[in-house]
């Protein structure tokens, strides 16, 4: 495999991007605020999705989920997990 080009990695990444949210809500019925990371890895991709998962008022104290994402090199969904809950008004001390 001769070795990808920047352009090419970017809309690779776009591509993994919308595939990872688009069947995430597909299979939570909830659609994805943001895709907050996205990595290659050795198979394919990793993203971390921010989900809604309960609205709250004000929307501060609304619940979100953090959901890592792992998608083959075609883009296809094949493992999720859920590692975080948080309000949306919490701001991490680490960084």
């Amino acid at each position: 495999m001769a070795a990808e080009q920047p352009a090419e990695r970017r809309s690779g990444v776009v591509h993994a991007m919308r595939a990872a949210a688009e069947q995430l809500q597909e299979l939570l019925g909830r659609t994805p605020e943001s895709v907050s990371a996205i990595q290659p890895t050795a198979d394919g991709w990793e993203a971390h999705v921010e989900v809604l998962e309960l609205e709250r008022i004000p929307e501060t104290t609304s619940v979100m989920a953090s959901y890592r994402v792992t998608l083959d090199e075609e883009g296809n969904l094949v493992g999720y997990e859920k590692t975080r809950r948080y309000t949306r008004g919490h701001i991490d001390r680490d960084g």
